[in-house]
């Protein structure tokens, strides 16, 4: 059997037994569908044709703002992690801020950004990349203070300059940190997106859900859902996908695989 089935169907077949006991109870129970749809219900809901072109649009909508501002997210994230870095006093002085910044609830946050940014698509994207940049920052930060003492205090003997040492060493040093933070960010991207749309929006997964909710369409609600989770496994996926060309030349474990 090959390696990557093995590895693959623990998780699949817990999904499988999940879904059973669902539309098992749903059954049982004679749970009424606006309650609480089973999965076969939510499937035959998604696949009528004027919901599955709805879903598709609002799919299309949800993924450009996710992509978008995650990128940016992400650029902005390591923009401040080489500022606070390279910066003397810098991390010092903007560290507290920027733990500061994390606690203020996404629920919260998204209606100020509207009242200060309009009803557009500015403050979608802006709320995406608040909540994306955060973790990308603090890994990155973390590993360009990861660098090899012994190779530091080689650098400094042949009189390599702060911009040698960060360039040569600090920097692709902190690309698997900075993979690290890119793996959260993009699952934290979708949901910000979906809260976003849910505050206010005329598009997206978040808005289809808010409408479906409202009028008590539960098996659209759960489709939309399930598209959200499938996105956010997707986005994940790539960037792990994504990771593995950069970190081949990171040292081997005892066990064989890079660290």
């Amino acid at each position: 059997m090959d390696n990557s089935i093995r590895k693959g169907w623990p998780p699949l077949a817990v999904i499988a037994v999940f879904l059973a006991l669902w539309q098992g109870a749903v059954v049982w129970w004679d749970i009424p569908a606006y309650r609480l749809p089973g999965p076969v219900e939510v499937v035959r809901e998604a696949l009528q044709a004027d919901v599955r072109e709805r879903l598709w649009s609002h799919t299309l909508a949800t993924g450009a703002r996710t992509l978008l501002g995650l990128v940016l997210g992400a650029l902005a994230g390591v923009l401040l992690a080489m500022l606070l870095h390279l910066v003397p006093g810098a991390r010092r002085a903007l560290s507290p801020m920027l733990v500061l910044s994390q606690n203020i609830p996404v629920i919260v946050l998204g209606p100020l950004l509207v009242i200060w940014l309009g009803f557009g698509e500015l403050p979608k994207i802006v709320l995406i990349l608040l909540v994306c940049f955060f973790p990308v920052t603090l890994s990155m930060m973390t590993g360009l203070r990861q660098g090899d003492p012994k190779l530091h205090n080689y650098l400094a003997m042949i009189g390599a300059g702060k911009w040698t040492v960060f360039t040569k060493l600090e920097l692709p040093g902190a690309v698997p940190f900075l993979f690290a933070g890119l793996r959260i960010a993009a699952a934290y991207s979708v949901t910000s997106a979906i809260v976003a749309e849910w505050l206010g929006a005329r598009d997206g997964l978040g808005y289809y859900m808010k409408l479906a909710a409202n009028g008590f369409e539960t098996a659209r609600v759960f489709a939309g859902t399930a598209i959200v989770v499938l996105f956010s496994l997707l986005l994940f996926v790539i960037v792990v996908l994504a990771e593995r060309p950069f970190v081949r030349w990171q040292p081997k474990r005892e066990g064989g695989k890079a660290e």
